[in-house]
């Protein structure tokens, strides 16, 4: 990464944690590094660009925090133990970035960050796989993805609990506990019949890239659902209904039920039979 990117990207971090990324102009940002808007499009084609880089300059991090261990001669258990610290101490550095974003949920909903997003979580899932297998056995294969379900649970909870009271907890206690709990889950867990598997993992995953993929024709059938909506009367409740659904589309793991049930609000109106059976193909659902 060249000097003057980097330089933008630590200042866009700044403002983005000072005042949310919706409110942060691109000329606040290049005053805060002294640059031209100029230097800005050199490295950046608009602000969104911006935030898939900074995301990938975080998700980098992590990555080098992890494989910093890797070489060492550790026990999988103290390795893991060692990653998980540093990745905890890391996240309470950046807290404040981070909390800014969940609070004003702010991240795009476009594609680029979607595709990153579900790329990195899977990327997260397969070093937790290794992690687990190294540490509990060939054993615990079946349940590779409960087991790393629950874990991401334990972790995310706790580092919730850290960005807003660190001060009360020491990081290299709690990673330990952490891991006593997984002993007690490991232990209760066989014998049971997994409930996630690779193969419905991988059905997940397809999903997740079909929805992607048909963004666009979603966003051409909602706009024509509008317009003929347009020249409906008694058409509120409706418009209420296709709010909730244009809300949900834009979600990163969208509700089918919910949209199941608004789209059933249209059943019977021929000037939606087409649009909605399109709609129910695309998302798999019946209505």
């Amino acid at each position: 990464m060249k000097d003057k990117e980097l330089i933008i990207i630590e200042a866009a971090i700044k403002l983005f944690a000072k005042k949310g990324f919706a409110s942060t102009s691109i000329q606040e940002i290049v005053s805060e590094t002294g640059m031209s808007k100029g230097a800005f499009y050199l490295y950046f084609k608009s602000k969104d660009a911006l935030l898939v880089a900074i995301l990938n300059h975080y998700f980098d991090r992590v990555e080098s925090i992890i494989q910093e261990f890797e070489g060492k001669d550790l026990p999988p258990r103290e390795k893991f133990i060692r990653q998980l610290s540093a990745l905890f101490h890391t996240f309470i550095e950046n807290k404040e970035f981070i909390i800014m974003q969940y609070r004003e949920q702010a991240i795009p909903l476009n594609d680029a960050v979607h595709q990153l997003m579900i790329q990195k979580h899977y990327e997260n899932q397969q070093f937790q796989h290794r992690a687990l297998k190294a540490i509990y056995g060939e054993e615990v294969t079946p349940y590779v993805w409960d087991l790393s379900l629950m874990l991401e649970g334990l972790l995310q909870s706790y580092v919730k609990l850290l960005f807003f009271y660190d001060e009360y907890f020491d990081v290299d206690v709690l990673v330990p506990f952490i891991m006593r709990r997984m002993d007690s889950i490991v232990q209760g867990i066989k014998g049971e019949v997994p409930i996630v598997s690779d193969e419905s993992t991988i059905k997940v995953l397809e999903g997740k890239r079909a929805f992607l993929h048909n963004r666009p024709a979603i966003g051409t059938i909602i706009e024509k659902m509008k317009k003929a909506l347009a020249e409906m009367d008694s058409k509120e409740d409706l418009e209420v209904s296709l709010e909730v659904i244009e809300a949900e589309v834009s979600r990163s793991n969208p509700r089918l039920p919910v949209i199941q049930g608004m789209l059933s609000n249209f059943k019977e109106i021929p000037a939606f039979d087409s649009l909605c059976e399109e709609f129910s193909r695309l998302y798999g659902i019946r209505i």
